[in-house]
């Protein structure tokens, strides 16, 4: 048994989270979008989508990454929201 490669396969893990996390603060940095901003938008946004529907609160994922703008290709923030929707609500769908 390799140690070296056994101990070589968490630290390239922890390099790719530590990459990542790197990412989203630069983000967030360059977007001038504070987390706890971030949260206020995350709320908001519940509470106007459970007007429509029953979400799972628990199961939702909104971050803030780049992506590029399709006209110019300019990078620009985007907010990516992962929503998971239990059931529409009665009256709802008029």
């Amino acid at each position: 048994m390799d140690l070296f490669k056994l101990f070589g396969r968490s630290d390239n893990k922890s390099k790719n989270v530590a990459k990542e996390r790197l990412k989203l603060v630069l983000i967030h940095d360059r977007a001038n979008i504070s987390p706890h901003f971030l949260e206020i938008l995350k709320g908001d946004i519940i509470r106007v989508i459970s007007d429509y529907m029953v979400i799972d609160e628990e199961g939702l994922d909104i971050k803030l990454t780049r992506t590029r703008r399709e006209s110019d290709n300019t990078p620009i923030p985007a907010l990516i929201a992962n929503i998971p929707i239990l059931k529409m609500k009665e009256g709802s769908m008029k």
